[in-house]
């Protein structure tokens, strides 16, 4: 599931680095992949809570958590900091302000509301700043939802979701602004909306509501296939919702009812096309190929052609061309320094164990 998400984030960026000619003069297919890529990230927050739940276990402490989850993500973020400050001097031709570098190699660009420095240096790195914090949150929220009657956490849930319906209305109280052509969202709106991590938090906090009525044994509507069915039409819909509910909250909870019958799925030993070699596989280097992505578009964009456009046969070929290029780097920052760091540094204590009233499942997270 999250190489799938990766993967319609990859597509948006394909279309912003303007490798496809006829790009521009299709704004509904913008439109459709900027909503994709945004549910794309969107799932990754829900499943985030999710699976942090879903493996915690009884023992751990604040700080082994905090440990694990910093030697999981920050390496890969200064690994690939770095390589995008090679690929802004030296391909694109600019430099970075002190400022946003700084924000950025701390993981606090989505505190701020300016474009310009929630996408600086390597612009997919805001939504680990979203990450981080959601991490500093984590062991105070988990102690919360299982202070939680089971039968009443549905109640809750629907409360989470209640508010995230809510945040594009207080999105109207921001400074009027001009809004992006095709979006019709503007740069404040879409910084509330959609980067600011105390905001998108509720996502997560709804994953974790999610995981918790799995693991007590709550009823999940729709399964499997119902709730992926639910979460294309809704997505085909999108383009006719506003635009400030169409970036977040109408995938929400289909994109949650997903993960969390994907779970029960896997639970209980039934196949959902997803858990084969190749998709584990995908999975794990998922992560990498996230951070890896927007910096092979540009620097194999400017190899290629720099502010080039290509017609539609040929820009498909490379964009194709370059999804392998990032898989193959991502699949060697998995192997040759993603793993190793956490085997040296990030898995002491174990391997997590999740209570679940099924027995015990162990978890890579």
């Amino acid at each position: 599931m999250r190489f799938v998400a990766a993967t319609m984030v990859f597509a948006l960026h394909v279309m912003v680095e303007g490798i496809f000619a006829s790009g521009a003069s299709h704004p509904t297919l913008f439109k459709m992949l900027a909503l994709g890529g945004g549910a794309g990230v969107g799932f990754f927050f829900v499943l985030s809570g999710f699976v942090l739940t879903w493996s915690a276990r009884s023992d751990d402490t604040p700080r082994t958590f905090w440990r694990r989850r910093f030697f999981k993500i920050y390496p890969n973020h200064l690994l690939t900091f770095l390589a995008a400050l090679l690929v802004i001097t030296l391909v694109v031709g600019n430099t970075v302000g002190l400022a946003d570098a700084v924000r950025n190699l701390f993981l606090l660009q989505a505190f701020f509301p300016q474009a310009q420095t929630i996408t600086s240096v390597n612009p997919v790195a805001w939504s680990l700043s979203c990450e981080a914090f959601f991490y500093l949150c984590f062991p105070l929220l988990l102690g919360l939802v299982r202070r939680i009657r089971p039968e009443r956490l549905w109640r809750w849930a629907a409360g989470v979701v209640v508010v995230i319906f809510l945040v594009p209305l207080a999105s109207g109280l921001l400074p009027a602004q001009q809004p992006y052509p095709i979006l019709g969202v503007t740069e404040w709106e879409t910084w509330f909306i959609y980067h600011f991590p105390p905001v998108r938090m509720l996502d997560f906090v709804f994953g974790i509501l999610l995981a918790q009525m799995v693991l007590t044994g709550r009823r999940i509507p729709l399964g499997y296939r119902g709730s992926v069915l639910l979460s294309v039409v809704v997505y085909a819909l999108t383009p006719l919702i506003p635009p400030t509910y169409a970036f977040v909250a109408a995938l929400c909870v289909p994109l949650g009812l997903v993960i969390a019958n994907g779970a029960v799925a896997d639970r209980d030993g039934r196949r959902t096309g997803l858990s084969g070699r190749v998709w584990v596989w995908l999975g794990e280097v998922s992560f990498a190929f996230y951070m890896w992505h927007r910096l092979v578009l540009i620097t194999g964009h400017d190899l290629l052609g720099a502010g080039g456009a290509w017609p539609t046969p040929t820009a498909f070929a490379i964009s194709v061309l370059l999804f392998c290029v990032t898989l193959f780097v991502s699949w060697l920052t998995f192997s040759l320094f993603e793993r190793p760091v956490m085997r040296r540094f990030g898995t002491a204590g174990g391997t997590w164990r999740a209570r679940s009233g099924g027995g015990q499942v162990d978890a890579k997270v």
